[in-house]
């Protein structure tokens, strides 16, 4: 544990840089604080040697460690309820009846990106967790069929698709039995991923000389599956953050997000409470320089979806966290209504 004199000094460097983006000196903390300019060096320093600070060559000054950015988030900051404004703008979007649950959360997404110019990501209940344990094709009419998957979870996920004009059913039935064959205890949100890496293999390539026009519309129909259960705002808000200027940074972020990758960094965390993941605890090289808050909202009594907010390791954390859970909250109060 730090002294109380260490403590404030953290505090005082952690919000003065994410305020500027500028590493901190003991000139700027002595406007704010009673003791010496060398006490306060000194208080850094050992501050350094903990690990707490980092010293960028470019600056005498000291910017918050991935360390030292935990101590202030589990130590030295507390809820506040200081932004009851943005609480209030939550309210109003949860309080309108007439917004459907899904349209609810996608609005959230975008308002919380909104207020936080970061960017923001639900994960929904069913892709959290579930494994397909069979898929069903039905026709209904002309060249329209219903495609339904069952999960672990009992959830039976199903959407319309149109087929090929004049396909052989029992082509259909070959590509369906296939597909439950490779696709079985598949994780819901891997499918497109899975499904595009046995597109080589001797089954899939067998279907291909039928009919590759059928492979493209299963392709298509199980990538919106997926896509269906995310609700993701606010992707450029990245780009507008100083730690991005560089273009080469600036490109892997871009290829980061047309990946679809950043939704890996929700998935399996819906169990572990709050998570705040920083720097190099992300183990995505795109993210070395970003923070990824989870939180876990209720569906029931045993499923839970995640929200998640990508910011840089300079957050707003303050304002950031009781947002996060109170909006984690209202997502909650959704599935008991």
């Amino acid at each position: 544990m730090l002294t109380a004199r260490q403590e404030l000094i953290l505090k005082l460097i952690v919000e003065e840089y994410i305020k500027t983006a500028e590493p901190v000196g003991s000139r700027s903390l002595s406007k704010y604080l009673d003791f010496s300019p060398a006490t306060i060096r000194n208080e850094m320093a050992d501050l350094e040697e903990l690990e707490y600070l980092e010293k960028t060559h470019s600056s005498s000054g000291r910017i918050p460690s991935d360390l030292g950015y935990h101590y202030y988030i589990e130590t030295i900051l507390t809820d506040k309820d200081g932004y009851s404004a943005s609480f209030n703008i939550i309210d109003e979007l949860f309080n309108n009846k007439e917004i459907a649950r899904e349209e609810a959360i996608k609005q959230a997404m975008t308002l919380l990106s909104q207020i936080t110019n970061y960017t923001t990501i639900a994960l929904g209940p069913t892709a959290y967790g579930s494994r397909i344990k069979k898929i069903e094709l039905v026709p209904l009419y002309d060249n329209v069929c219903l495609l339904i998957i069952i999960t672990n979870l009992g959830h039976v996920e199903n959407k319309n698709i149109s087929i090929p004009p004049n396909t052989n059913l029992e082509e259909m039935k070959r590509v369906i039995e296939i597909f439950n064959d490779i696709l079985y205890d598949c994780p819901l949100t891997k499918v497109s991923e899975k499904l595009h890496y046995e597109i080589d293999t001797q089954k899939i390539k067998d279907i291909l000389v039928y009919n590759k026009t059928i492979i493209d519309t299963f392709l298509q129909a199980f990538t919106k599956f997926t896509q269906s259960e995310f609700y993701l705002a606010g992707q450029s808000n990245m780009l507008y953050q100083p730690e991005f200027n560089d273009i080469d940074r600036v490109r892997e972020l871009l290829k980061f997000f047309e990946r679809n990758d950043i939704f890996k960094l929700v998935e399996d965390t819906s169990k572990t409470g709050l998570s705040v993941r920083i720097g190099k605890e992300n183990e995505m090289n795109a993210m070395r320089d970003c923070t990824v808050i989870t939180v876990p909202y209720e569906l029931g009594k045993s499923d839970k979806g995640t929200i998640a907010i990508v910011g840089p390791t300079r957050m707003e954390y303050q304002k950031v966290i009781p947002l996060l859970k109170y909006l984690a909250q209202h997502m909650s109060k959704l599935y008991k209504e």
